[in-house]
């Protein structure tokens, strides 16, 4: 007898595919992991492999949870970038390459800040204020939303 299919949270990240982003009548199964350790999945729909972090701001990033999570504290307490890299033995230009992808994806960074972390809006607004200072050579679309997320259109 075999056991029964878990459920997964992950939705097939494939733009062409019939069940893009629905949760509804997926058929999605775990493939192994990647050289990142990242899980992969296949959607049997339209056979395209992805990873679990595709779409998210996490997607391409070598770093592991636990180091995303430790950086992110170490930012909210409003300490310079280089003493973070010290603290955390991250490079100063990997925590500014993190900074930018994460004001890129303000709204989803936001809602984890405050559900993963445990930090109050209060934090999280000066996390925002911090980035804002720091990186004074934003994209548009990463400006555009940090200004969503620090007006309080976005809570």
């Amino acid at each position: 007898m075999s056991r029964p299919r878990t459920k997964n949270k992950v939705v097939c990240q494939n733009n062409s595919c019939s069940f893009f982003r629905k949760e509804f009548g997926k058929n999605i199964i775990k493939r192994g992991i990647n050289k990142s350790k990242h899980k992969q999945y296949i959607c049997l729909h339209c056979k395209k492999y992805f990873v679990e972090t595709k779409g998210t701001p996490l997607y391409r990033r070598r770093l592991s949870e636990r180091k995303i999570k430790e950086l992110c504290k170490e930012l909210v307490e409003k300490k310079g970038i280089r003493a973070v890299g010290r603290t955390t033995n991250i490079n100063k230009n990997t925590i500014c390459s993190y900074l930018s992808a994460f004001a890129e994806h303000a709204k989803e960074i936001s809602k984890y800040l405050t559900k993963n972390l445990g930090l109050s809006t209060y934090e999280v607004d000066e996390f925002w204020t911090f980035v804002k200072k720091n990186k004074k050579n934003l994209s548009k679309t990463a400006r555009r939303n940090l200004m969503q997320v620090t007006s309080g259109d976005i809570r």
